[in-house]
């Protein structure tokens, strides 16, 4: 029996762009990318940005009922990571964070015709746990 695993695509976008991403969304310089995401029924989220509303929701609920939360936290405190995240958007599709791999394949093949200078990086990852780091366990 063959495993159904789910895709996410993500993008890695130059500085610049990352930044209109973050704070100027609708900004003329995305709009290539942005038709694009209309068209699979996407959006972007930089993954920075995930990573400190996870955190800060962690905060208001109990870091106890949030697992990752130190990891997470020590991931947005380090300088080298934050730049590194602050560039790093992870695509949701139908509002979804994994989704079919017609539809990630579909995406990424679509997003491949507009590298260059805003998109540096397109990669798409699967929720299979062999094919991706675990985070460290942590002792609270």
């Amino acid at each position: 029996m063959t495993e159904s695993w789910q895709y996410q695509v993500r993008i890695r976008l130059a500085p610049e762009y990352a930044a209109l991403a973050r704070l100027d969304p609708s900004n003329e310089k995305l709009a290539p990318i942005n038709a694009l995401l209309v068209e699979h029924d996407a959006h972007m989220k930089c993954q920075y940005d995930a990573f400190a509303d996870y955190v800060a929701q962690a905060e208001r609920d109990g870091i106890e009922h949030y697992p990752l939360y130190r990891w997470t936290r020590e991931t947005i405190e380090n300088a080298a990571k934050k730049a590194k995240y602050l560039e790093a958007f992870t695509l949701y599709v139908n509002g979804e964070e994994v989704y079919d791999k017609a539809l990630a394949d579909a995406l990424e093949a679509d997003l491949q015709s507009l590298s260059g200078d805003a998109i540096i990086d397109i990669r798409k990852i699967d929720t299979n746990p062999a094919h991706n780091p675990q985070p460290p366990s942590y002792n609270n």
